[in-house]
């Protein structure tokens, strides 16, 4: 497997671990602490946000490095995950414009929006973020 590809199934990985927390934290606040689902998804989004910036420094991105210490990083993948965020929302509302048929599976338009959001976080934490590989010492 080539390095890049290996980089992409580890950070799928991470995304689908961090999807699964995202949403059982939502779903727990909502239901079990009666929590509105706006604050819920706040609390949520960073538990998963912090939890995959940990998997890309320790896993997809082990052989790679930001330059930068541990709370400035995490900052700073917070910041690109919210621009990922926007891929994935603006392919969502794009898709539903362009096909309005899709207005009844909306999970159409989801999917699309995920995988937007999902390659430009990968490319942007890849280039912009973990962008320099590590050098042994």
């Amino acid at each position: 497997m080539t390095p890049l590809r290996r980089e992409f199934s580890l950070f799928a990985l991470g995304g689908l671990i961090g999807f699964v927390i995202d949403g059982g934290i939502a779903q727990a606040l909502v239901r079990l602490a009666e929590w509105n689902v706006y604050g819920a998804r706040v609390v949520s989004f960073l538990a998963a946000a912090t939890f995959t910036w940990w998997w890309s420094r320790h896993q997809t991105f082990a052989h790679r490095e930001s330059g930068r210490d541990g709370r400035s990083e995490w900052l700073h993948w917070i910041g690109l995950m919210m621009v990922g965020a926007a891929f994935n929302n603006g392919a969502y509302v794009l898709v539903l414009h362009l096909f309005p048929a899709l207005r009844a599976w909306p999970a159409v338009a989801v999917a699309a929006g995920s995988v937007s959001g999902a390659a430009a976080n990968f490319l942007l934490a890849r280039t912009v973020l973990f962008n320099t590989v590590k050098t042994e010492v």
